[in-house]
């Protein structure tokens, strides 16, 4: 299906709304083998969002579509309290860093059990970890295990391997041995890509659960019917007094954004996400709508490939930047919710350098740089464009046309190129574009998760977060010192250092921090927008 260009039609949304009155229609995965039918009372909410999951594997998933889902059914060890920054604990009960800073020791918590009955204790982190970090592992597969390679400096044994191993100390504690010190673990391990998984489920399977999800979670994965909906129910062992209220939740794709909030404003889904910035008023307004505004801790970015000509040439990145006219795409499509980007940072992390001036829009200034990197006449190529609205980039496609208009100001005949979202990743991550249009929602407020994540050389390796494919040996040595300091004053130093110097190659062009939207219906009650992503719905109630 083309998300793109599916138009949902009122006798289509009739349609959706008697499916998932009963929530029936055809799946490839359920749980149990039956489809769910909502009882009388049941409490069910139906999020609507953009795009469907790629993956239900925690540990291959690098797309909030497929986020948002996994961090209802999985825990992690350490998590950030709701609508803060501030971490606390999830499965682990505390956690400390030995005296040399090579170790840290985890206590988990006691009585939990995954969602087959099996326990949740030492055993099972390990059995986690060995399969995330161990190439020789006989379950190290049915993922990349992309997050684990990049936020962690590659697997054991590698020559940039963070930890070295990870051990039982007693059936609820935990000792991760790193190679060297590593400042940020904690909150490398809030992510979706670090939650413990079933060992029995990923044994069961073959280490494939990317559509046989199975965690500790508030939720169970019931059934995914591809590019429809995902339908999860209520966790009754879920380990928290009370929780939680609602007894389902679905997640249903609806590819446009006006189609979804119609849908919203006749009581057809509860939340939605990608909401037009030119709605947003029309929200605010109305009595029967909440509008909840996030944090920005996210990204929306034109990459290079800097790895193909043109785009090896740093005068010509820089040629692109100063023809591209930030201001004019956030009042035109963020209506004013986004931070124009300078450095791939959000002005409000500690590490940002806000002495850097971002390039002026300058078309004169921009010819010169091209005639002086050989290209006086311009030249052809193309743009990719994103299929679907993520918070970063609500409306890509419009955004990639203004991009496409600012381009040829200068010279640039600029083709608009598309695909299904989960093509668009697997080829924006094999290095197939030229220049793409993507983002990065942080799943942490440490500044590794931005600068090592995109900018670091060991992730410019297919499936590639650094999808710039940008190298630089003093930025990967700049990077990688912050890895190891301790002391968050000195880290921010060095991450400065690296964004001067990321700033004059211009490997990607930030385009925008935008503060994500999401809208609801006044039925729903307790939900908080997360610091990091998805909507954590495990204290959300909805009323009659």
């Amino acid at each position: 299906m083309n998300f793109r260009r599916m138009i949902w039609t009122s006798a289509a949304m009739v349609g959706l709304l008697a499916t998932l009155s009963g929530c029936g229609g055809t799946t490839t995965t359920q749980a149990n083998g039956t489809a769910p039918a909502a009882a009388a009372g049941q409490k069910t909410l139906i999020f609507g969002r953009s795009g469907d999951s790629i993956t239900l594997d925690p540990s291959g998933s690098t797309d909030d579509e497929s986020n948002m889902v996994a961090q209802e059914i999985y825990d992690t060890l350490v998590t950030y309290k709701i609508g803060t920054s501030e971490l606390q604990p999830d499965l682990a009960t505390s956690w400390e860093p030995s005296k040399d800073g090579l170790s840290w020791t985890f206590h988990l918590l006691q009585g939990v059990k995954f969602q087959d009955g099996t326990p949740f204790n030492a055993d099972a982190v390990v059995f986690n970890f060995n399969r995330w970090g161990d190439p020789n592992n006989p379950y190290h597969k049915g993922s990349s295990f992309a997050h684990y390679k990049s936020d962690l400096g590659g697997f054991y044994g590698s020559p940039g391997a963070i930890i070295k191993g990870v051990k039982k100390i007693d059936d609820y504690t935990v000792e991760i041995d790193l190679n060297h010190p590593f400042a940020p673990l904690p909150n490398i391990l809030t992510q979706v890509a670090f939650s413990i998984a079933s060992p029995k489920a990923i044994q069961d399977n073959n280490g494939d659960i990317s559509h046989h999800p199975v965690g500790t979670g508030a939720f169970e994965f019931v059934s995914w019917t591809p590019n429809d909906k995902i339908v999860l129910k209520k966790n009754p062992g879920y380990r928290m007094p009370g929780l939680p209220k609602l007894d389902q939740v679905i997640f249903q794709v609806i590819p446009d954004n006006t189609a979804r909030l119609n849908a919203l404003r006749a009581g057809q889904i509860d939340l939605m996400e990608g909401l037009n910035p030119s709605d947003i008023a029309s929200v605010k307004s109305d009595p029967n709508l909440n509008l909840y505004v996030s944090p920005s801790n996210n990204v929306g970015y034109l990459a290079f490939n800097t790895q193909k000509k043109p785009f090896d040439n740093p005068l010509v990145r820089q040629a692109i930047a100063m023809s591209i006219d930030k201001k004019a795409i956030i009042d035109a499509y963020y209506n004013g919710l986004a931070d124009a980007g300078v450095t791939i940072l959000p002005p409000k992390n500690w590490a940002f350098d806000s002495s850097i001036q971002d390039y002026p829009v300058d078309i004169q200034k921009a010819k010169q740089l091209l005639a002086q990197a050989g290209y006086p006449n311009g030249f052809s190529t193309e743009l990719w464009a994103m299929p679907v609205a993520r918070p970063y980039m609500p409306q890509p496609q419009q955004i990639a046309a203004a991009i496409q208009a600012d381009l040829e100001k200068i010279g640039i005949h600029a083709k608009i190129v598309s695909y299904d979202w989960a093509t668009y990743l697997k080829k924006t991550d094999s290095g197939e574009h030229t220049m793409c249009l993507l983002g990065w929602s942080a799943g942490t407020w440490d500044p590794t998760t931005f600068m090592y994540t995109l900018l670091d050389s060991k992730n410019a390796v297919p499936p590639a977060n650094n999808t710039a494919f940008y190298k630089n040996p003093a930025v990967d040595k700049l990077l990688e010192e912050a890895l190891t300091e301790t002391d968050q004053s000195k880290r921010a130093a060095l991450y400065k250092q690296a964004q001067e110097l990321v700033f004059k190659d211009e490997p990607y062009v930030p385009l925008v921090h935008s503060q994500p939207v999401r809208a609801g219906s006044k039925r729903v009650v307790g939900y908080v927008p997360g610091v990091t992503g998805g909507p954590t719905l495990t204290n959300v109630d909805i009323t009659k």
